[in-house]
């Protein structure tokens, strides 16, 4: 009998995944939001992962349900579902830990499940499979078996996608690594990788985002100090890029559900067991400032333009946490306008690619349906995020939207004339 899948949560990681499955495989897209669930099954994705024809051409393949029962004659299940962080950084397994209550609810002998959440080693074994053993009343690694497979998704990136990226797999045993390696080689173009255990795949999914954090924390410390001494950072970094082994990153807002959130699963694992990973911890630090750095130095330069700043206006142009992309997770944007806010400044937010009923739910900010709109309302405008559509702008462009002189902050250097970037 041939394999019938579940995916398990359908966000930026399940959607595309079993969307992928379904051109071969009989799947069932579960997830407990219902308004997602009838959103799929009329053909729309909200996150914009996966377009309209992709859904209708797997149409007769995949079924989408807000209820496990539809998944029960499913043989492999795949949770996909989000790992965040808690208000004091510590990991939330509440979503990993539901969901695998609810696929305990159907599994039955001789079933597979697949992890794919990031988390820190040991969470699939250690906290996911006595959870299904709990609730479904099998034995694991004799009734059924586990996998763990991590997410490499890139939202909003149509190049890089799951069948193309390279992709990690492993088993709870030698054979069930082989069947969970052989599952994804039949979709994935871009190869597989067979780790030694699922342990190896859990660090290695964690290191992947923390070196990136590191890494990039390490370049806006250096734009911290070369605005000390008058550096431009940018031009700084394309000097450097000139040697071959240079890894050429920018400074920049660090937010999302991955490289903002998945360092701490590693550190409250690594603090559990007595270590204080104090680079990892330090590197955190940097990048979590550096929106209210950004929004210092607007103030700065707003005073040096003799703007009275209770009351003055300014348009923040982008709010997801990356370009190109809806997904307002963990956005970083949000420290620059609380930061503002604190000033006593008005803060307009646009952005092309969120939807205004996402926006709407936050208080601290009003919205801008159109920059090109808003001729001369502006005290200064903060160019957060690298969308597309803010590249076609010219300083020209971006002066409309000033009153008096110009005062454009630009953070992610797509501003051809910056009157300062990070």
């Amino acid at each position: 009998m041939a394999d019938k899948i579940c995916v398990v949560g359908l966000g930026y990681v399940g959607l595309p995944l079993a969307v992928a499955f379904a051109e071969q495989y009989k799947v069932v897209g579960f997830d407990v939001n219902q308004q997602r669930i009838e959103e799929l099954g009329k053909g729309y994705d909200l996150t914009h992962e996966v377009s309209a024809e992709q859904l209708q051409s797997v149409a007769e393949n995949i079924s989408y349900s807000a209820d496990i029962e539809d998944a029960r004659d499913c043989t492999i299940y795949i949770i996909t579902v989000p790992t965040p962080i808690d208000s004091a950084n510590r990991p939330d397994l509440q979503p990993l830990i539901l969901s695998s209550r609810a696929v305990g609810q159907v599994l039955q002998p001789g079933d597979l499940a697949i992890y794919e959440s990031t988390v820190y080693p040991g969470v699939t074994e250690e906290i996911c499979v006595p959870e299904l053993e709990g609730v479904s009343g099998l034995i694991f690694n004799q009734d059924f078996h586990c996998g763990y497979s991590p997410e490499r998704i890139n939202p909003g990136d149509k190049t890089n996608t799951f069948k193309t990226i390279m992709k990690v797999t492993s088993g709870s045993t030698p054979e069930v690594a082989q069947r969970v390696d052989k599952l994804y080689a039949s979709v994935v173009t871009g190869g597989t990788h067979l780790a030694s255990s699922i342990r190896v795949a859990e660090a290695a999914k964690v290191v992947e985002n923390t070196q990136r954090d590191v890494n990039i924390a390490l370049i806006n410390e250096l734009a911290l100090i070369f605005n000390q001494m008058g550096i431009d950072t940018r031009e700084v970094i394309d000097a450097a890029a000139t040697k071959w082994n240079f890894i050429k990153l920018f400074p920049g807002l660090v937010g999302g559900h991955c490289i903002g959130v998945d360092p701490y699963y590693l550190t409250f694992k690594a603090e559990e067991l007595g270590y204080k990973p104090n680079l990892i911890l330090s590197s955190r630090l940097i990048n979590n400032g550096m929106g209210k750095y950004v929004a210092e130095q607007t103030i700065r330069k707003m005073i040096a333009q003799s703007i009275l700043i209770k009351g003055s206006r300014v348009l923040i142009l982008g709010f997801s946490f990356k370009e190109n992309c809806p997904d307002i997770r963990n956005t970083k944007v949000v420290d620059i306008i609380s930061e503002l806010r604190d000033f006593g400044v008005q803060v307009d937010v646009h952005d092309p690619g969120v939807e205004n009923s996402e926006l709407e739910k936050f208080s601290s900010f009003g919205i801008c349906d159109d920059p090109m709109q808003c001729p001369g309302e502006y005290d200064a405008v903060i160019v957060a995020v690298a969308h597309d559509e803010y590249k076609t702008y010219g300083d020209a462009d971006y002066q409309k939207m000033c009153r008096g002189e110009s005062l454009i902050i630009d953070v992610k250097g797509i501003v051809p004339t910056p009157s300062w970037r990070l």
